[in-house]
């Protein structure tokens, strides 16, 4: 597994999503799904997002199901950075 390049594949995905008017877009999904105000699961978030997820991450980087669990793994991280940074911005 090269984690150099599993890294870089989240980088990008976390790159392009987006947060815009309290909605999550995602490049796996046509979806989005609104975030603020609460009740809002990220958990939800994350088991309702995982099978578009995993077929973006399949189809569009190779990836195996173990590099796709790494990534997976490192985009929820990276995702929930993103969401604590707007919410900072909203305070």
């Amino acid at each position: 597994m090269n984690i150099k390049f599993l890294d870089k594949v989240c980088d990008q995905i976390i790159s392009e999503t987006r947060i815009i008017d309290d909605k999550i877009y995602t490049p796996s999904s046509s979806l989005f799904l609104s975030f603020f105000p609460p009740p809002f699961s990220l958990s939800f978030f994350f088991s309702f997002s995982l099978p578009s997820f995993s077929s973006h991450c399949k189809d569009v980087y190779s990836l195996n199901k173990e590099e796709t669990e790494y990534v997976w793994g490192k985009y929820k991280e990276g995702l929930t950075t993103l969401i604590n940074d707007k919410e900072l911005t909203y305070e």
